[in-house]
């Protein structure tokens, strides 16, 4: 998998990355998933990457970004008729 944005992050984005490949592969594709096993790893990579980007000031574009793009994002993923 790639690296994380922060490298700070790497470490926990791998155990994340290997987390999910196994559990997707092994159990979501042939259907025995019951639920997400690997969600405590990305919210530890959720809370390092959002951490990084608040140090970097990146965080305030991204939601300025975000903000701007609502009725887009809302108009693209409304259900298709």
């Amino acid at each position: 998998m790639s690296a994380s944005l922060a490298s700070e992050c790497n470490e926990v984005k791998e155990r994340y990355d290997n987390c999910f490949l196994k559990w997707y592969s092994e159990k979501f594709l042939r259907g025995t998933a019951t639920s997400d096993e690997c969600e405590p790893l990305f919210k530890q990579y959720e809370q390092c990457l959002s951490k990084a980007l608040k140090a970097r000031g990146i965080d305030s574009m991204l939601k300025e970004a975000r903000d701007d793009n609502r009725e887009n994002d809302a108009e693209h993923m409304r259900p298709k008729r």
